[in-house]
């Protein structure tokens, strides 16, 4: 199988693990909800949605359509940050529990979460994102997806996501910690 095939199933894979968070957040929403959460920053969720949708698909399509190919000393290193993004994805969910959502979901009372990740930095599911967002891309060597993945994600979490969930928690009295993941 050519690398180039084998970026297709790493980059479904990808999506895959996408689907399985939405299945999580469905249902850690309905939890939320249950115990009077109040969700904040709809606005931004359908671009980041298309954002994250787009990720995929230009990764995909710019390694084909550009011929773009798998260079080991690029390919293999970008793989390997991949991974440890799915990874910290993962830690980050397990830490919050039912309070992880790719939407800004609050529940006021609870207090913020200040184990595992979230010992050392506020928004480390945030930088799984931007890990993986350069990473992945940069798999086979497309590098304008990377690029534009990256600047396009700078706007989006700086400019809506990471206030809107700092202004739900200030709303909240400090409540639950809404640190979703990218794009879902």
């Amino acid at each position: 199988m050519s690398s180039l095939a084998w970026f297709d199933v790493l980059v479904a894979l990808t999506a895959l693990e996408r689907l399985a968070e939405l299945v999580v957040s469905s249902r850690n929403a309905r939890w939320s909800f249950a115990r009077g959460g109040v969700e904040s920053g709809r606005g931004h969720f359908p671009p980041m949605v298309a954002l994250h949708t787009g990720l995929l698909l230009a990764c995909v399509l710019e390694a084909h359509l550009a011929d773009r190919p798998f260079l080991p000393w690029l390919g293999w290193p970008a793989l390997v940050l991949v991974l440890a993004s799915q990874a910290l994805r993962w830690w980050c969910i397990a830490t919050l529990g039912p309070r992880w959502n790719t939407r800004v979901i609050v529940v006021p009372g609870l207090p913020l979460v200040d184990r595992g990740p979230y010992r050392w930095i506020p928004h480390p599911n945030y930088v799984a994102v931007v890990v993986e967002g350069v990473a992945l891309p940069l798999v086979h060597t497309a590098w304008v997806t990377a690029l534009a993945f990256t600047v396009l994600n700078a706007v989006l979490l700086l400019g809506f996501r990471i206030p809107a969930e700092e202004r739900a928690l200030k709303a909240a009295g400090g409540g639950g910690d809404p640190v979703p993941a990218p794009g879902r």
